[in-house]
């Protein structure tokens, strides 16, 4: 398997797309210039499985669309966030960028910290609120990586001050379902490039003292 980052938008939102050998792919929060994203899915001549999605702010949801008209493929999200995909108050961009996203779809909800198994893709589900209340990570223990969306970046942490968000909640998460990883586990955010854990827990000025 390989993992491709692929930052769009004007805030520059890290999606990503997990390949495996046989060609197949799932994609991560698939945030914006959806026929961009598309068109280099099809340049790779990739098969999508699914769109996966850590939460669902706006610049994390806005190419869903055009993904799954070409490819009809089902959208997870946790289920503290499923109005989100349909609600431009609840996903923010009513407020941000002055339109309204909005994902047609009817997603599969994740619901507990489970094994997810797509395909030749399996994931463990941790739940990680505190961005928002349904921020949920993908660890894919095969390649040691985690897909954290804006939970932790490398050296900084997710903001708080949007609607839904607790600090006290984000670091809680961050030290109970991140840092308990190997510190050899890479940490694929939702801006920014990629960290380990134990780059994190060893310089992340966020994450000392709490």
């Amino acid at each position: 398997m390989k993992w491709e980052r692929i930052p769009l938008g004007p805030l520059q939102t890290n999606a990503y797309i997990l390949s495996h050998l046989d060609g197949t792919c799932v994609v991560f929060d698939p945030g914006s210039e959806g026929g961009r994203l598309v068109r280099y899915i099809e340049e790779q001549g990739y098969q999508p499985l699914a769109i996966l999605l850590t939460h669902a702010h706006f610049d994390h949801i806005g190419a869903i669309n055009d993904v799954i008209k070409k490819w009809p493929v089902p959208v997870y999200i946790h289920e503290q966030e499923r109005e989100w995909l349909s609600d431009p108050l609840l996903n923010g961009s009513a407020y941000f960028i002055g339109e309204q996203v909005k994902a047609v779809c009817t997603p599969h909800c994740l619901r507990d910290e489970a094994t997810l198994t797509i395909g030749n893709f399996t994931f463990e589900l941790l739940e990680t609120p505190g961005h928002s209340p349904g921020s949920i990570s993908y660890y894919c223990r095969e390649i040691e990586t985690v897909f954290s969306g804006d939970v932790l970046f490398a050296g900084s942490i997710g903001r708080t001050d949007l609607p839904g968000g607790n600090y006290e909640q984000l670091m809680q998460s961050i030290h109970d379902r991140l840092l308990v990883l190997p510190e050899e586990t890479v940490v694929l955010s939702g801006h920014g490039p990629e960290t380990t854990i134990g780059t994190e827990m060893d310089t992340n000025p966020f994450l000392h003292g709490f």
